[in-house]
């Protein structure tokens, strides 16, 4: 069973991250402080660490620096109320692995834990690309070869997940579920071809070759191939 140290001061937001972890088959400890948290992760060897940014005795980016200076190469996702880029650039420069804000859907974070659990150890992974697109996750940007495209944050969040799937049909029922957080589909709604429309529009520039697919009756597809 895969092993998960929750490094949480908040002892709502800890309860709810166990609870929905562990429903998904995961085993999962939680440390309130960072002094405890960085001595269990010590003991322990997860298999991921979740650590909170702001944490009493020791706070969250101290406790990777400390392992990393260890050579504990776990990986590390940070949890921080702080969403400048300056913060995100901070704690994925001591250490981290990838970094949440502060509030965030529960699916969204099992969906990243899961990533850093795919992802080769010796992996530090900011940057997706996908045939000529470039997102930088970091500074949270997307470039089309030469061409840089402004995006929303919901049609950022839709891009990045079609580029981590490109050339795999994506249906309606699972754009809702991963990227709005719907746990049960509508009978009938256009948000995703609205939203899905806009993003076309943005990454498929006159005169370059589309992308952008939709696959009549089925969802869509990110092709790159």
């Amino acid at each position: 069973m895969t092993r998960i140290l929750l490094i949480e001061d908040d002892a709502e937001t800890a309860d709810a991250i166990v609870a929905e972890l562990t429903e998904r088959g995961f085993e999962v400890r939680w440390a309130p402080d960072g002094i405890g948290g960085l001595d269990r992760a010590r003991e322990s060897s997860p298999d991921v660490l979740i650590v909170d940014r702001m944490l009493p005795g020791m706070d969250g980016l101290t406790v990777i620096e400390a392992l990393r200076k260890d050579q504990v190469r776990t990986p590390v996702l940070v949890l921080s109320a702080l969403g400048a880029v300056d913060d995100r650039v901070r704690g994925l420069r001591v250490g981290g692995d990838d970094y949440l804000t502060k509030p965030f859907a529960l699916i969204e974070l099992v969906a990243r834990v899961e990533a850093l659990l795919r992802r080769p150890i010796d992996s530090r992974e900011t940057t997706l690309r996908a045939g000529p697109l470039e997102l930088d996750l970091i500074e949270r940007t997307v470039r089309r070869g030469e061409r840089e495209i402004d995006l929303l944050p919901r049609e950022f969040r839709l891009l990045e997940y079609m580029m981590r799937r490109s050339d795999q049909l994506l249906t309606r029922a699972m754009l809702l579920e991963e990227v709005w957080n719907y746990k049960f589909v509508p009978a009938t709604t256009n948000l995703i071809d609205v939203h899905m429309g806009r993003l076309r529009h943005k990454v498929d520039g006159p005169g370059e070759t589309p992308l952008i697919h939709n696959v009549r009756g089925s969802g869509f597809v990110l092709r790159v191939r």
